[in-house]
């Protein structure tokens, strides 16, 4: 159960829930499994009956829950289209931050590389500074922060238009840097010690170039934002997500 893990990393409290009539034997096969990952803070077991897009909305919210931990899959198809589509709604309806796994495997995984969407939101700040917290706590040795770089079409035809592309690219990716820059120097030393940082500038669609990089370079973990106030950035954000939930590129974790 990698709760488990992830609970003893953040020094936290955690709920187990199961959707489903509370039955002793159950309850002792959760016991058993988070005994035997050593797991020595708190722990609750919930059984609850219903839906479970409400029962762990409602969950959620009445524990004041931080972070909900989901098992996924990697591409949603007919075989297991219910587990996606309710990773999916969960990730939408509930208040807390929710973390996607995929790499469900009995040995420990170390989280050694966190790729973070850098877009410009009014949550950036916060999704970079959760990015660093998250890599102290997980023992990470490198970030790159993504930076998805608005491409406005130059048509090219000859050496002069080439050059100014070339110039606006620069420019745009230099702009982007000082964006980002500003936010590292403002976090405390200790979030960033013994961590490589990179900052990588990318064209081309939204999300899926974010979704695509974190795939290329077999990142260990995609930390993405959804942004508070409604804006034509929070559309794009939203339909990011919705990509890369459904092409899950590796673990995902979304700050709210």
């Amino acid at each position: 159960m990698q709760a488990c893990r992830f609970a003893t990393y953040f020094k936290a409290k955690l709920y187990v829930v199961h959707i489903g009539e509370k039955d002793q034997q159950k309850e002792n096969k959760f016991k058993a499994i988070v005994h035997e990952f050593c797991f020595l803070g708190d722990v609750v077991y919930l059984f609850k009956e219903g839906n479970p897009i409400k029962v762990l909305s409602s969950i959620c919210d009445e524990n004041q829950i931080d972070l909900l931990i989901l098992g996924a899959v990697k591409r949603e198809n007919l075989m297991k289209h219910y587990l996606g589509s309710v990773a999916r709604k969960l990730t939408k309806k509930v208040n807390c931050s929710v973390l996607l796994l995929i790499n469900q495997s009995q040995k420990e995984i170390f989280k050694k590389h966190i790729v973070v969407n850098g877009l410009e939101s009014d949550r950036s700040h916060n999704t970079i500074s959760t990015a660093f917290y998250v890599a102290q706590s997980l023992s990470s040795k490198k970030i790159t922060i993504v930076e998805e770089i608005k491409n406005n079409e130059v048509k090219i035809d000859d050496d002069r238009s080439l050059r100014r592309a070339a110039i606006n690219h620069e420019r745009k990716t230099h702009q982007e840097n000082l964006r980002v820059k500003k936010i590292l120097n403002v976090l405390p030393v200790e979030f960033k010690n013994n961590i490589e940082i990179k900052l990588q500038g990318i064209f081309g669609k939204s999300s899926y170039s974010i979704g695509h990089y974190a795939r290329v370079v077999r990142s260990d973990l995609l930390i993405m934002d959804t942004p508070k106030h409604q804006s034509f950035i929070k559309k794009i954000v939203a339909n990011d997500l919705s990509f890369i939930l459904s092409e899950l590129p590796t673990d995902v974790l979304i700050i709210k």
